[in-house]
């Protein structure tokens, strides 16, 4: 059966093999394809794989020979679910492959944050490259940035959880592990807005867009941090922003923005106690292998006339 892949740019950087989909169909890959160019390259296909581009009505009502969708992805908000249910399409996805690299990344910008890593990794090598200490005594360098920059313990701090799905208890589980004390929203909302640490594990949706806005911080704890792996509408980026540098909220670690990439003007990036990185939480090698690995699996159920991890 013809395939096509319309944008595996995010999937595979050319350090995996297509073998397991390959083996399964006559596969063409594109590493990006933008609007205008969907239905051309469909063409008559069969089958069409996707991470993040989307899947209109017009694009499935445009080709007729479609009768599988693969999402390498989990998310499917940005395909049209009802018209491929009306033309008898098979839509698959791939849940929870993220939640080990997610919650990782997500406690990895906590610990930066705490440790000051980055921070300390620069005056380090600006101390050594010095005249004026001939990189003699790091000690001596470094000890009068602790009372600027003073590292933080963990182990006695809380952390709210705002998302308890898979990531989320992930991300609980490590705090647990370094000896804090886990709220959660869902729970009790009142004690998660006023832990330590506030981490976003939720899905966007019209519901919660915007959600960490002036009202939302301002019920904070004083001098708290702020972790968000799931998605940039969840903030108000122009709050966010305010609170970081009047000192209310002390240090961000974002892996997403509203707009990605961010934008020059965008608040955030005035904030030298923001750290932001290009939404990449996901992308480990091994999380990415197991992306292909399970869309060829649904694939092969799906040819085969079973059902896995089908939406429709």
């Amino acid at each position: 059966m013809k395939a096509v892949f319309l944008d595996y740019k995010d999937i595979n950087i050319g350090d995996l093999s297509w073998e397991p989909l390959e083996n399964l169909c006559d596969l063409t890959v594109y590493e990006t394809t933008e609007e205008n160019e969907k239905i051309e390259r469909i063409g008559d296909a069969e089958i069409v794989f996707m991470d993040s581009a989307s899947i209109s009505r017009e694009v499935i009502e445009s080709c007729p020979n479609l009768k599988y969708l693969g999402i390498a992805a989990t998310g499917f908000n940005h395909i049209d679910l009802e018209a491929a249910k009306e033309h008898g399409i098979a839509v698959c996805n791939v849940p929870a492959y993220s939640t080990t690299a997610v919650s990782q990344h997500a406690i990895s910008h906590l610990l930066n944050i705490t440790n000051k890593i980055n921070y300390f990794d620069k005056e380090l090598r600006k101390s050594i490259e010095s005249e004026a200490n001939g990189g003699k005594n790091w000690v001596d360098i470094s000890t009068p940035h602790f009372n600027k920059m003073p590292l933080n313990l963990l182990e006695g701090k809380s952390i709210g959880i705002i998302g308890y799905g898979n990531i989320g208890k992930r991300v609980a589980a490590i705090a647990e592990a370094l000896g804090m004390t886990v709220n959660i929203y869902s729970r009790d909302k009142e004690a998660t807005i006023k832990s330590d640490v506030i981490s976003l594990h939720c899905p966007l949706d019209d519901n919660n867009r915007g959600m960490i806005n002036d009202e939302f911080i301002s019920q904070m704890k004083d001098g708290a941090i702020f972790i968000n792996t799931a998605r940039g509408g969840l903030v108000d980026e122009e709050a966010l922003a305010k609170a970081l540098k009047s000192g209310k909220i002390a240090a961000a670690g974002l892996d997403v923005t509203v707009n990605e990439p961010p934008e020059a003007d965008c608040p955030l990036l005035e904030c030298e106690n923001c750290f932001i990185t290009p939404h990449m939480a996901f992308m480990p090698k091994e999380t990415r292998a197991r992306v292909v690995s399970v869309c060829a699996d649904n694939l092969k159920a799906f040819l085969n006339g079973e059902k896995l991890n089908r939406l429709v």
